[in-house]
């Protein structure tokens, strides 16, 4: 039995991407920390909401590589002064990681309350109609 991918489907021409992306998409959402929220603030403006306390801005860092949000937080080591009974808040370095679509960049991001929002808007680009004229004798790559 021959597996079908996204790429090899007949009707879905120019995705060949599309397999790597649901791959890649499925990999960075493998760990649960730090937890965030996502929610649609209009119909082309999104937010995400990350409950990153006790990290400082300088802790963290937000990168769009080939179309996917990365945010990492990393804290400075304790300086080993302090003495813990009991250690249940999480100081651990983390990587989330978000595929944008095409068309969708990020806004801005804020820092408030232990809660980092990045926000997220999509760019509607005007429609276009093309009009190909049929010829004759029409060669590979659509040149005569």
């Amino acid at each position: 039995m021959t597996k079908l991918t996204f790429g090899a489907h007949p009707y879905l021409l120019g995705f060949e991407q599309l397999e790597r992306l649901v791959e890649r998409t499925a990999k960075s959402g493998a760990e649960g920390y730090p937890p965030f929220n996502i929610e649609a603030v209009s119909e082309n403006a999104y937010r995400i909401t990350l409950a990153v306390a006790g990290f400082r801005e300088e802790d963290l860092s937000i990168t769009v590589e080939d179309r996917q949000l990365v945010i990492r937080g990393r804290q400075a080591e304790d300086a080993g002064d302090r003495v813990y009974l009991h250690r249940g808040i999480a100081a651990r370095a983390f990587q989330r990681s978000f595929v944008l679509a095409d068309g969708v960049e990020v806004g801005g991001a804020g820092l408030d309350h232990g809660l980092l929002n990045v926000d997220l808007r999509r760019v509607v680009p005007d429609t276009v109609v093309q009009t190909i004229p049929i010829g004759r004798g029409a060669k590979e790559g659509g040149r005569k």
